[in-house]
């Protein structure tokens, strides 16, 4: 409403310039014009396609166009740029262009920003998904699945994020029919070619909102009551999306406003009830979306007295109309006083109608300017308001454009235009053109000066000025001129001249700008600058010496880019230098054969020179140089070529001779022998063998390297060209083929190979004795078996009792051999073997063996002091093998019960005495056992009688004869019992109880040996 006032009052101001101050206001109200509620910050082209898809397939064409939503009408355009990617391919004048390359393309239309990029893919796949570029909330969306011309396709199926979406049977075609956030996914499509599958490309739809979601501002949340209050909804169509109008309104719980097209809603005055919560809502016409801002709440503040000053325009300038307005509330019926840095300027005066009053200034001078403040009093308050500070606004005087380097004398490629007033007010706006086109503004609030940084693309010919405005009306500086092209000019008339000359070089141009910087070259060297401030023309002089002979040019900028001028040329007479010989190939060492240029060049002379080359002081050849300072003399290779060579040149001042260069003709190497050189005739593991290699030719020096079987061993240098050797230190590993290679460093040389075997004598044999069971036994059979660890084959192999031979036998494999003998009693003793491959005999450790005997069955024999013994009787147990190997072990048994245990060390048998009583009646028996099976004796009855004569000798006799009843009905029942277990298979309690662990006589195992695991011991005497 302000705006609206003041924009009223500039209608009749009758200066001459207020319709430019109107007119600038008046555009920046549109550029900052709310755009369906909210400000616009940038006017952007948009582009759309024809047809609409982003995937074609190669060979299709797609049309382009670009719209920009501006003030401007379409047909004020000039021109429009299309950009891929990010460069400017074309610019056309009207808004379309084809393309049928695949990439990222953007438009921009003349005053407009450049739109959103949009890619485009032309496929050469058999199967493409075909979709739009933009996709928008209700929007009618095809999803097109595209085979290529004559490609068949059968199940085609549509996906969305993976999931099938859609089967098209009879269309190509998926429609969505009015598009929501929910449709945003990844979507692409298959299909079924002669049972194969045919996946198509994978497009992402994002749908976009055809405006955001509205917000909510309040000109004031904590407004004062009485006030006015507007509510503003913010939000826009897209740019894209720009048809059809928004709609608002404005809610507050239990209450709502009817929908408006303005985004606004006023409160004016606002109340202490219109306090709460609110939000509104945005539609957009003929449309289902709605969408609802965030709550805002508003808190009305009480009445408190306040008063405030402020002014109109915002900006006073000179001559213009200054009105300052006191804006009061909460003090009824004020009246206003206005002050000027404390001095009262006018009378109060009532204000009958109205808070609000003004104080103007009908043209404001520079002194005008200074601090103001209002006091608004009536019976009960005096308020004073807030300061305001005026400042008058001076127009700007005609701005001065001149050219400024970046840096003091470096080389004039980058310039700065400065553009400068001598007084106006800030802020101000400077502008610069170029051939009356605009190409950069810079506003300024802190000095009255600016500059401006030329870039190689804004230095074209053509004039330049600036303008400065402050709002007061725009000043324009003078034009600058770029300079023309220069002239470069000689001091003297011939193109020929001698060292010592003075030489000046004139550079002039007819045109151009002061001031001008002048550059001297020669041969794209500076050589020299300049500055001119007040003449077109600078020269520079020096003396001539033998590097002046060259091209010469020379440059004149005055900041819109250097200009060059026409090449000149000029030659200095000079006497040759000492030449320098140089080798091709360089080095001086080369093959016979190959080709060698001998290069003779001089850094200074003047042409033409003659040329001669030498070998030995022998001249070779001459050649005339006219145009180049270096000749060259070529030839093949000999050996005879070896020497030293040097050349000479002369241009009439007298010759000048090179430094000698030494040549040296290099003889590849022969194929290189091999010889092996060992101490006897049959290598031996740890001999030394030397291994010689040696190439009849060849220079030095010489890298001899030796190989076994590709490995190689080692290396050896020959500088005198001499042949090389390595020794050896044989192992079993070194049999095999052996050759060595000789190189020079031309190519290298092998030698044919050489085989050497390396026999390996035998080691200490080891003796093993192999016997059916852990002792050996008469009658077993014993296996002797003699094997050596390491020795070449073949291997004689000798056996020996105790040191008599028994036999031989050989191993052609290398392997160990064996000798068997069926053991008698003779046969233990100490056993050995022998080795033997030719290189030495070798005798193995002697291993012990002992044959024992089986122990026979043994004789238990009684013996007593009388025929009939009775009680008290020494009764003497005698247990006895016939044969058998000691120790032998004895056991005693009454009524199968052990009476005691016994060892025989010697052999012979062994006895027991017992004190009789009655209860040594009974059965008696024996058992032996030598390791080799247990043998059992013959059972012996023995009745012992009690004493004779008396009633106790009747009594025991009666208790005797009662025992042997028992014991003899006892011994049926045990006989019974033994009877049923045989029948039933198993065995009687007597030989289980006498040797409750004792082995099956029918194994060949013997009892308690840990060592009878395996069925053949052995009998080791250990390894050598």
């Amino acid at each position: 409403m302000t705006n609206a006032l003041f924009l009223r009052k500039l209608l009749f101001w009758p200066q001459p310039w207020a319709a430019q101050v109107f007119m600038l206001l008046w555009v920046s109200l549109l550029i900052l014009a709310p755009v369906g509620g909210q400000f616009a910050t940038e006017i952007k082209s948009v582009i759309s396609l024809h047809p609409p898809w982003t995937t074609l397939f190669k060979g299709e064409t797609v049309t382009l166009t670009c719209k920009a939503f501006q003030i401007n009408a379409p047909q004020k355009i000039k021109w429009y740029r299309w950009y891929l990617p990010g460069e400017i391919q074309y610019k056309t004048t009207g808004n379309t262009y084809e393309v049928h390359e695949s990439g990222g393309y953007k438009c921009q239309a003349q005053d407009s920003h450049s739109s959103d990029r949009v890619d485009l893919i032309f496929s050469a796949a058999n199967l493409i998904l075909q979709a739009p570029s933009d996709v928008f909330e209700e929007d009618s969306v095809v999803l097109r699945c595209q085979a290529k011309a004559n490609i068949v396709l059968n199940n085609m199926t549509l996906y969305k994020n993976g999931k099938i979406l859609k089967i098209l049977n009879k269309t190509s075609d998926f429609r969505i029919h009015q598009a929501s956030m929910k449709d945003s996914g990844e979507y692409y499509c298959s299909g079924v070619k002669d049972t194969h599958s045919v996946s198509s490309n994978k497009i992402q739809i994002v749908v976009q909102e055809l405006f955001p979601s509205p917000v909510l501002r309040a000109s004031s949340t904590q407004p004062t009551e009485g006030h006015t209050v507007t509510l503003t909804c913010e939000s826009q169509l897209s740019l894209q999306r720009p048809e059809g109008q928004l709609q608002f309104r404005f809610v507050k719980p239990s209450t709502m406003s009817e929908w408006r097209i303005s985004p606004e809603f006023q409160f004016s005055p606002i109340r202490r009830e219109n306090s709460g919560s609110y939000w509104c809502e945005a539609r957009r016409i003929n449309s289902l979306v709605q969408k609802r801002s965030q709550e805002l709440q508003i808190q009305v503040q009480e009445i408190v007295p306040d008063v405030r000053i402020h002014s109109h325009p915002e900006f006073v300038f000179e001559g213009l109309e200054l009105v300052l307005i006191c804006s009061v509330s909460g003090v009824p019926r004020p009246t206003i006083s206005w002050y000027k840095k404390q001095h009262r300027l006018r009378k109060d005066r009532e204000l009958q109608t109205s808070s609000e009053t003004e104080f103007k200034v009908p043209v404001v001078q520079n002194s005008d300017a200074g601090e103001y403040y209002c006091i608004a009093r009536n019976s009960r308050f005096s308020i004073k308001s807030n300061s305001v500070i005026i400042s008058v606004k001076v127009p700007v005087s005609q701005p001065v454009l001149t050219l400024r380097p970046l840096e003091t004398w470096t080389l004039v490629r980058e310039m700065s235009l400065q553009c400068e007033v001598q007084r106006g007010s800030l802020p101000i706006r400077y502008q610069f053109f170029h051939e009356d086109v605009l190409f950069k503004e810079i506003k300024s609030s802190s000095g009255r000066k600016v500059l401006h940084r030329l870039s190689p693309t804004e230095k074209p010919f053509g004039s330049y000025y600036c303008t400065a405005d402050n709002g007061l009306g725009p000043q324009r500086s003078a034009a600058v001129i770029p300079v023309s092209k220069p002239v470069l000019t000689f001091s003297s008339p011939g193109t020929r001249t001698f060292v010592g000359d003075k030489m000046s070089l004139q550079c002039e141009v007819q045109r151009g700008s002061l001031p001008i910087w002048f550059q001297f070259f020669r041969e794209g060297v500076l050589l020299k600058k300049r500055e001119a401030v007040s003449w077109i023309t600078a020269s520079y002089s020096f003396f001539l010496i033998a590097e002046h002979s060259g091209n010469y040019y020379c440059t004149a900028d005055n900041g819109f880019g250097p200009q060059r001028s026409e090449t000149m040329s000029l030659s200095v007479t000079v006497p040759v230098s000492q030449p320098v010989l140089t080798l091709s190939p360089p080095g001086t060492r080369t093959l016979v054969g190959n080709e060698v240029r001998l290069q003779c060049e001089v850094q200074r002379g003047s042409s033409p020179i003659q040329y001669q080359f030498f070998h030995e002081d022998v001249l070779l050849t001459k050649i005339e140089a006219t145009s180049w300072r270096t000749k060259s003399y070529s030839f093949s290779v000999t050996a005879e070529h070896s020497g030293n060579y040097y050349c000479t040149a002369d241009n009439g001042f007298g010759p000048q001779s090179s430094e000698t260069i030494n040549l040296s003709v290099i003889v590849p190497v022969s194929r290189p022998v091999l010889t092996l050189r060992t101490p006897r005739a049959q290598a031996v593991v740890g001999d030394v063998v030397q291994l010689h290699c040696e190439a009849q030719r060849g220079s030095p020096p010489i890298l001899y390297q030796f190989y076994h079987e590709d490995v190689t061993l080692g290396s050896s240098s020959s500088p005198s060209g001499e042949g090389a050797s390595f020794n050896l230190f044989l192992k079993t590993e070194h049999s095999g083929n052996y050759f060595c290679e000789a190189n020079n460093g031309q190519g290298v040389q092998r030698s044919y190979p050489v085989s050497l075997s390396v026999k390996v004598p035998v080691s200490h044999p080891v003796l093993t004795l192999r016997t059916p069971r852990v002792q050996a036994v008469v009658g077993d059979i014993l296996e002797i078996h003699c094997e050596t660890q390491r020795g070449s084959p073949p291997i004689q192999y000798q056996f020996y009792r105790e040191n008599v031979a028994l036999g031989s036998c050989s191993s052609l494999s290398g392997g160990g051999t064996s000798f068997n003998l069926s053991l008698t009693t003779e046969h233990s003793g100490n056993y050995s073997c022998e080795a033997d491959n030719g290189l030495g005999v070798q005798r193995s450790e002697a291993v012990s063996l002992s044959v024992k005997v089986p122990v026979s069955r043994p004789v238990l024999t009684l013996r007593t002091a009388r025929a009939q013994v009775v009680v008290g009787d020494v009764l003497e147990l005698r247990c006895e093998a016939q044969r058998g190997s000691p120790p032998i072990l004895y056991w005693f048994y009454h009524n199968n019960v052990t009476l005691e245990t016994s060892t025989s060390h010697s052999g012979q048998g062994v006895s027991l005495n017992l004190s009789l009583t009655a209860g040594h009646s009974g059965t008696y028996s024996c058992e032996v056992d030598n390791g080799l099976g247990p043998q059992h004796s013959e059972a012996v009855t023995l009745f012992v009688m009690g004493l004779t004569g008396s009633k106790s000798s009747l009594i025991a006799t009666s208790v005797t004869g009662g025992l042997l009843s028992v014991m003899a009905v006892a011994a049926v029942a045990l006989l019974f019992y033994c009877w049923l277990l045989r029948k039933a298979g198993g065995k009687p309690t007597f030989d289980s109880s006498r040797n409750p662990s004792a082995p099956d006589p029918q194994e060949s195992t013997y009892y308690n040996v840990p060592g009878w695991i395996e069925l053949q011991p052995v009998y080791s005497n250990g390894e050598d």
